[in-house]
């Protein structure tokens, strides 16, 4: 069992003025709430899973109306499916095996506030490749990969009913986590948004990381799957698949195994070293990401698009430019953190901070705030263009990450004021604009 106090010099029993002040820690809670305090926690998981079946809905009905009203719902008896369970603790079994593999390297996190630091495996891209391998054999093997269309209703509904049950599990075993292990925004004391907001920061099983895990594995490369698999449909019901549908396959599949190659960049981020395990990042891991991210995939299906091969060049450009931005400027802060004495990063100007860090305010990070979220927008641009103009639903997803980005931008920025206090308003006036150069 861990000791909260943390490492002592010389063992000695606790005092009870001691016990006391360790109990009266263990019961403070936060008391900043964010996404709306206690109402949002209490809507947002209900209207999540709506949003998610009412997207699916519109997505395969013949108008694809965002607007249309009353909005087409999926009959009941579309809901459910023995095979999507199985299916589903399938995939999350072999993800699971691949995560434990002694494949790759070990990486360590973020300092802690205990002071220790977590170490991760660092074998996503290879967990990928061998999943791609195996994916590759029993499609060879025959099987109607396309019928994953059929099932997308249960699959969701599956999903979505395991995000709900992991989120509780976390939760109660939250109340056996010593304190420092919990999350600093998660631990209000309410119910109901710390089940949202998660009330442990690393939960793990053994060296099994819950939280590291669903970040970037199953529904991430189940996301590739399901486009792959309305790929295989469009080739069932056209003969081939259209250009429209490949692009949008491969854009994706490119952002996914960034990530993945990337992996060790995701320890810096806000969801791991910031936000508790909770159902907010546990839905969107699980069930938001694979069903929402791959609307284009799913809406070709139902209405293909016919692209010509300017336009196709020029959303190939487009994709281009935003992930040059989106990569360069990813590596150029990650190669900073890492080693701000290498060449490609030693010549560029920064600020320095009261804890001893200092800020970039040229290359990249000098342009604007946030450069990888540019990149990122210009990137969600290109998937969305193979669907065409004229229906609103592929641009769903442009329309919910440039919100998320907002909002996220707006959380960062909070963090950096209260971490690094002066300096961060010294670099907010060198680099005034936030996402996009001279417009925001």
């Amino acid at each position: 069992m861990e000791v909260w106090s943390g490492c002592l010099s010389n063992f000695v029993l606790p005092s009870r003025n001691t016990e006391m002040k360790l109990d009266k820690q263990r019961s403070r809670h936060t008391t900043e709430r964010e996404f709306g305090g206690t109402l949002g926690a209490t809507c947002i998981p209900v209207l999540l899973p709506l949003t998610v079946l009412y997207l699916l809905s519109v997505c395969r009905s013949p108008g694809a109306s965002l607007l249309q009203w009353p909005p087409p719902l999926p009959p009941t008896s579309q809901l459910w499916d023995p095979v999507a369970p199985m299916l589903l603790l399938g995939w999350l079994a072999l993800q699971s095996f691949l995560y434990m593999l002694p494949v790759g390297k070990v990486a360590e996190g973020m300092v802690l506030r205990d002071g220790s630091r977590l170490k991760y495996p660092i074998n996503g891209f290879h967990s990928f490749c061998i999943s791609a391998i195996l994916l590759g054999l029993t499609l060879w093997l025959g099987m109607p990969l396309g019928y994953l269309f059929e099932l997308l209703f249960p699959l969701a509904v599956c999903s979505m009913g395991m995000s709900f049950l992991l989120s509780l599990y976390l939760y109660l075993r939250s109340f056996w986590a010593p304190y420092q292990a919990l999350s600093l925004g998660g631990n209000t004391g309410n119910p109901l948004y710390d089940f949202f907001m998660g009330r442990e920061l690393n939960p793990r099983i053994g060296r099994f990381d819950l939280k590291y895990f669903c970040e970037l594995r199953p529904g991430l490369m189940g996301w590739v799957v399901i486009n792959l698999a309305m790929l295989m449909k469009e080739v069932e019901l056209r003969g081939s698949p259209s250009f429209a549908m490949l692009l949008v396959n491969v854009f994706q599949l490119l952002y996914v195994m960034d990530a993945l190659w990337n992996e060790e960049a995701v320890l810096t981020t806000m969801d791991i070293v910031h936000d508790g395990f909770g159902f907010m990042l546990v839905f969107g891991d699980m069930a938001w990401v694979p069903f929402t991210y791959s609307l284009q995939a799913i809406f070709l299906v139902i209405h293909p698009q016919s692209l010509s091969a300017i336009g196709g060049i020029a959303i190939i450009a487009l994709n281009g430019m935003g992930y040059y931005i989106f990569r360069r400027s990813n590596s150029q802060k990650n190669q900073f953190r890492r080693d701000p004495t290498h060449p490609s990063v030693a010549g560029l100007e920064t600020i320095a901070t009261a804890t001893g860090k200092r800020l970039l305010v040229s290359g990249w990070w000098g342009l604007v705030r946030h450069p990888n979220y540019l990149g990122d927008l210009l990137m969600a641009t290109a998937w969305s263009l193979p669907c065409g103009v004229s229906h609103l639903l592929p641009y769903f997803y442009i329309i919910y990450f440039t919100v998320l980005l907002i909002h996220r931008e707006a959380r960062d920025e909070k963090q950096c004021r209260r971490k690094y206090g002066l300096a961060w308003d010294t670099y907010c006036r060198r680099v005034p604009y936030r996402i996009i150069p001279y417009i925001y």
